[in-house]
């Protein structure tokens, strides 16, 4: 079986990626089975500068903070900041600390010093304003698109005032209380204030989008841009409280459908401009419905990738990353009878698989689903070969 699987491997480079598409997607996403690992980010980086060098992508979206992220891409466009503040303001879920990302922005800011802005290429950030354990305040995203808005239309056209949104939005913390996770009491997200404050970030999105020529001619198209992103952030995020305060069963699937939304109209946005390179979980990028077992029991719901190609088709190709050890973690030398297993076998480090090969090669021998200890890691679901356009495998995953 191991020589019917050389078959179908290849060098894992660009050119290769490339040869397994029908054409260069517009969104071209590469997933990861779990974070913080180094090696992967090493991975993530060298292809990306084959994707910029050879094939003519422009940007790259991670799973962080999109607002976040407009730090970052401030920095790699015009120098703006020094690189340690960049990293510390410019990630969320603490990711600016690995090294990983500092060498990313650091190569960014070096390809685009002294390039024309049409030619630099862009970071952006395409998560919502959450963790696991909280949503963080509309404030930044409602304030700032109000601004924009303030600054470029007729206030007659304005459905409120910044005082009024200040006021109605009170302290930050109340938004932020990492207890209205547990305790759907806890939140202020079906208060008579963020019920309000949704009627208003709907009126203020739909004067963006009524004013959209106008706007286009009095201001560049990145701070149209940006205050398209202001608003997806600002919906997204009093919708998520909204769900955060229900108490009914769909409670949890509206709070990661909602993320997953958020994540996809984000991608989109981002590849109406340039060719797009996404770098997150599988979880989030195989296009299928997502499956993650909660307190409650399993909970399903269409992963930000499943929306994106429902919308773009083949002009969104996904890759998914399967690991063989990641002993650190108390991931040993997978089981010979699954994926991992069998890729595992292929005397080499790093390499690139074309899944419906592999699944050719594996007809009549349906490979296990690999079980795993470690929570952090998801082990690649054999049924998702159909639905990804190339399978990512690194050997072995060392600890620091």
């Amino acid at each position: 079986m191991t020589t019917g699987i050389k078959d179908v491997t290849h060098p894992l480079d660009a050119a290769s990626v490339m040869a397994l598409l029908p054409n260069r997607p517009r969104v071209l996403a590469l997933g990861e089975p779990t974070h913080l690992e180094e090696t992967l980010l090493d991975v993530r980086n060298e292809l990306f500068r084959q994707l910029v060098e050879r094939e003519g992508y422009r940007a790259i979206a991670l799973e962080t903070d999109c607002l976040r992220g407009l730090v970052v891409d401030d920095h790699v466009t015009s120098g703006t900041g020094n690189l340690d503040e960049v990293m510390e303001r410019g990630f969320s879920h603490e990711w600016g600390a690995l090294e990983g990302n500092r060498e990313l922005v650091r190569w960014m800011r070096e390809h685009n010093a002294g390039r024309p802005a049409a030619e630099q290429v862009r970071f952006t950030a395409f998560d919502s304003p959450t963790e696991i354990t909280h949503a963080e305040s509309p404030r930044q995203a409602l304030m700032a698109l109000h601004g924009y808005l303030a600054s470029h239309v007729e206030a007659v056209l304005l459905p409120c005032t910044a005082g009024t949104l200040d006021r109605l939005l009170g302290a930050d913390e109340r938004w932020s209380d990492q207890a209205a996770m547990r305790d759907p009491s806890r939140s202020v997200g079906r208060s008579a204030e963020a019920a309000e404050l949704r009627l208003l970030a709907d009126d203020l999105v739909a004067l963006l989008d009524a004013q959209t020529p106008h706007l286009l001619a009095a201001t560049a198209r990145d701070d149209w841009d940006r205050a398209r992103l202001y608003g997806r952030a600002a919906v997204g995020l009093l919708r998520y409280h909204a769900h955060l305060a229900g108490t009914g069963p769909g409670r949890m699937v509206g709070l990661l459908a909602t993320r997953s939304a958020v994540m996809a109209a984000n991608l989109l946005a981002f590849a109406e401009r340039r060719p797009t390179f996404v770098f997150s979980h599988n979880l989030h990028l195989t296009p299928t419905a997502g499956t993650m077992r909660m307190e409650q029991g399993p909970v399903r719901w269409w992963s930000a990738g499943a929306l994106v190609r429902a919308r773009l088709g083949a002009d969104y190709a996904a890759l998914a990353t399967a690991v063989g050890t990641i002993r650190h973690r108390g991931v040993d030398t997978p089981p010979a009878g699954t994926v991992e297993g069998l890729l595992h076998a292929v005397p080499e480090d790093r390499f690139l698989v074309d899944p419906r090969g592999l699944a050719a090669a594996l007809a009549g021998e349906p490979p296990a689903v690999r079980e795993s200890a470690y929570f952090g890691y998801f082990p690649l679901d054999p049924a998702h070969l159909d639905l990804i356009d190339g399978l990512v495998f690194v050997r072995d995953l060392p600890g620091e």
